[in-house]
């Protein structure tokens, strides 16, 4: 790899990064259309087994669009501990750490998630995009969802 490889690399790593970012930023500020302009028209979003997958952007603006309006009151997404890895110039895999802090609107109480976002992001005409997001949990405390993909420590069944 030469020198100017390594660079399109770390400029391809901290647009990534941004777009991490920028989910978090929009779905706080409850900017669902900002959150939905960071997705691939085909991407798949699986925030654990006790919700329906969603594929294409259609599927996935009326469950964040809904989310946003009507379940919760307040949101704070946290990430850090990003891990990127190229699959090719035009593809891409990251986890991403996240802690997650929830008001909700029907005032059961406050919750808190540990866990991770993995992603797969493909370059597109636009810059990258989130092709795939899976949500997996360390832990929680009196999060609104029974049951989560495990982070994947050793031992794990998933």
């Amino acid at each position: 790899m030469d020198a100017s490889d390594d660079l399109r690399t770390l400029i391809d790593k901290a647009a990534i990064t941004d777009v991490i970012h920028a989910y978090c930023y929009h779905f706080d500020r409850a900017e669902a259309d900002a959150v939905l302009t960071l997705f691939t028209g085909d991407a798949v979003v699986d925030y654990g087994p006790d919700v329906p997958t969603m594929t294409g952007t259609a599927e996935i603006d009326a469950v964040v669009r809904r989310g946003l309006a009507t379940f919760f009151a307040a949101t704070s997404h946290h990430v850090s501990n990003i891990v990127i890895d190229f699959d090719g110039p035009n593809a891409a895999t990251s986890v991403a750490y996240l802690y997650a802090w929830h008001r909700y609107r029907d005032m059961r109480p406050n919750s808190e998630l540990w866990g991770q976002y993995h992603h797969e992001f493909r370059r597109t005409d636009a810059g990258w995009k989130i092709a795939r997001l899976t949500l997996r949990a360390a832990g929680s405390k009196d999060f609104h969802r029974d049951a989560m993909h495990p982070i994947g420590r050793v031992g794990d069944d998933a």
